[in-house]
């Protein structure tokens, strides 16, 4: 049985598709690194250096939005992004597993 289809992703510009990657990137990151989380301190360490470069992708993707007149961010559009994209349950990790 095959699972349910995703909706489609929201049309977003190439810069907000990057910046999109670049931010969920560094939640898997950080969700790695969270020490409330059953993790070793070298997959750990080794997800706080990725998450360097990631920090400066996404830095660099922001800049891009704001080079090109990219002002804004549409929340509603980057949030159903993130929902298709599995941003839920990604972004979950990085904060306190419940009690």
């Amino acid at each position: 049985m095959l699972p349910p289809e995703l909706p489609p992703l929201p049309a977003l510009t190439r810069a907000e598709a990057e910046l999109i990657d670049r931010y969920l990137d560094a939640v898997d990151l950080l969700g790695r690194v969270n020490p409330a989380r059953h993790e070793g301190t070298y997959r750990a360490l080794r997800a706080a250096q990725a998450l360097v470069r990631r920090a400066i992708e996404l830095r660099d993707a922001l800049a891009l939005m704001h080079e090109r007149g990219e002002t804004e961010l549409h929340a509603d559009t980057l949030a159903r992004a993130l929902r298709v994209l599995d941003g839920e349950r990604r972004t979950s990790r990085v904060t306190l597993p419940p009690d």
